[in-house]
């Protein structure tokens, strides 16, 4: 029974870890009829004709796939651009820890992936008091980016 028991508890947290997120404050959360596969090219295409670039990709399924581990999709795009960087720097040194900002793509379990991402603005927020309103401007513009980045990804 202990053994039934362990099991239970390994499939029971695997399968509450591969759903969609939940919403939560200064997040934005797209679920999808994409897979996982279409939505990470949807994204990577979006970016093409957006005024931002992924700069940075991390991803633990390709990971764990080549060590011989099955885990959902996942993979993170770091997306910024130099002169988002170097307005953001002149605002607040310390904000610089931020960048870039990461949009979010993760397998579900009904087979949909879905988008998901911090706002810029609230990535920003702690900094603010530094960086001014020079600073709250550029997470509000960079919060656009995001939106059209995410409605384009979106789009079928």
């Amino acid at each position: 029974m202990q053994r039934f028991t362990g099991l239970l508890s390994i499939f029971l947290f695997i399968s509450s870890a591969a759903h969609a997120l939940e919403p939560r404050a200064g997040w934005v959360v797209h679920d999808t009829d994409k897979s996982f596969d279409e939505l990470v090219e949807a994204v990577r295409e979006a970016v093409t004709t957006a005024p931002i670039a992924i700069v940075t990709q991390a991803s633990a399924s390709d990971g764990a796939r080549a060590q011989g581990h099955t885990i959902p999709g996942n993979r993170i795009f770091g997306l910024y651009r130099n002169d988002y960087a170097r307005r953001m720097l002149a605002a607040s040194v310390a904000a610089g820890i931020e960048a870039p900002i990461r949009l979010y793509v993760t397998e579900d379990v009904d087979g949909t992936a879905s988008l998901s991402y911090k706002t810029p603005t609230t990535v920003f927020a702690p900094y603010f008091d530094e960086g001014g309103d020079a600073l709250r401007e550029l997470a509000a513009e960079l919060d656009s980016v995001f939106a059209a980045v995410s409605e384009s990804a979106l789009a079928d």
